[in-house]
């Protein structure tokens, strides 16, 4: 059976082919600029008509969507009440979201009749338990928005979690592992028995760590403080937490690890400020969830800066598990969130 991975952006479509059961890769590739200026491809239709035309033999299509909110649990099958369901969720995820729904409408198009499967970031992280994932917040908020920590990265953090357990050779409802996807985007899970219970991404992938150019963790005073200082409004306070901010913000040097490394290797001291501020941050939050799950029998990197920088996951580590009975596994396992959204839509389509 083939299953087609897609994974829409903005202007972008990331997509893999795979044979199942066996997790063969037949197939991927990348359309870029879609929609914009001068681009041969309008729109996410025009692109996935480019990529099918590539590909043959279709069976069923798996979708990366960003956000499920509450709504969704666990992979679905795609359907009208599910789109709908998924459309409710574009005012919380307004940059991911429709993107997402473009795909998943393109292809019920393109491909009338081949099932569809919405595997959603933010699925694994809702066995986090109401304490970790209410903000202290009037809880009418809660109730009547939907304000509370959500979590992303879902598909990464799950498929290293399941890989770790196989490297251990111990089943992973009997492992508590702490799992670090750092990347442009960064972030940390506790993972308890193969379960979320809590995450470094909150309501939005804004919070937590400090990331290639978006702050994480800030006093949240701070927000109104700086719109009253620059004269900021709405779009701009955001652009500045989201874009211009993070290792990119700190350094004024870029956003790329191994180009900070390399400026602090020649004495640049606000790049070496910004990798210092990056590694506390990861240690902080590793220590925070090791005490959340009272131990922890491994720590995995994974992502670009997690599985290719030796030197972050050393600093990250150095004297972290002293005073541990026993130290944790520190272990580098490459994500394939593609793969695990493959096998999340065979696992409903197989039958």
């Amino acid at each position: 059976m083939k299953i087609l991975i897609i994974n829409c952006g903005s202007s972008s479509i990331k997509y893999k082919l795979f044979e199942m059961p066996g997790e063969k890769l037949v197939s991927k590739g990348l359309i870029e600029h879609i929609g914009e200026k001068g681009s041969a491809v309008g729109d996410h239709y025009a692109g996935l008509k480019v990529i099918l035309g590539k590909i043959k033999g279709v069976s069923a299509v798996g979708h990366r969507v960003v956000h499920g909110a509450e709504k969704f649990k666990k992979p679905v099958i795609i359907d009208d009440p599910v789109i709908r369901k998924i459309r409710q969720c574009v005012t919380i995820a307004p940059l991911h979201n429709p993107a997402n729904l473009a795909g998943i409408l393109a292809c019920k198009k393109l491909l009338p009749g081949v099932t569809q499967v919405a595997v959603f970031d933010t699925a694994f992280h809702q066995t986090i338990p109401p304490y970790a994932y209410t903000y202290g917040l009037p809880f009418e908020l809660y109730k009547r928005f939907g304000i509370r920590k959500y979590g992303f990265h879902g598909t990464s953090h799950e498929f290293v979690a399941h890989e770790a357990a196989k490297i251990l050779r111990k089943p992973l409802a009997k492992l508590k592992i702490i799992t670090c996807h750092l990347g442009n985007g960064c972030s940390i899970t506790a993972v308890d028995g193969g379960r979320s219970v809590d995450t470094s991404m909150g309501f939005t992938p804004l919070e937590g760590l400090v990331m290639g150019t978006r702050s994480g963790d800030i006093d949240p005073a701070l927000v109104t403080y700086i719109m009253r200082k620059k004269k900021l409004d709405i779009h701009a306070v955001e652009n500045l937490l989201n874009k211009a901010s993070g290792l990119k913000g700190v350094s004024g040097v870029s956003n790329d690890m191994r180009l900070l490394e390399r400026s602090a290797a020649k004495g640049n001291k606000r790049a070496k400020l910004a990798i210092e501020i990056f590694v506390y941050r990861i240690r902080k939050y590793i220590g925070a969830y090791m005490a959340v799950m009272k131990g922890c029998d491994a720590v995995i990197f994974t992502a670009g800066i997690g599985e290719n920088q030796g030197s972050i996951r050393r600093k990250a580590c150095e004297g972290l598990f002293f005073c541990l009975g026993s130290k944790p596994k520190v272990l580098v396992i490459p994500t394939n969130e593609e793969l695990m959204i493959a096998r999340s839509a065979y696992g409903l389509v197989k039958y």
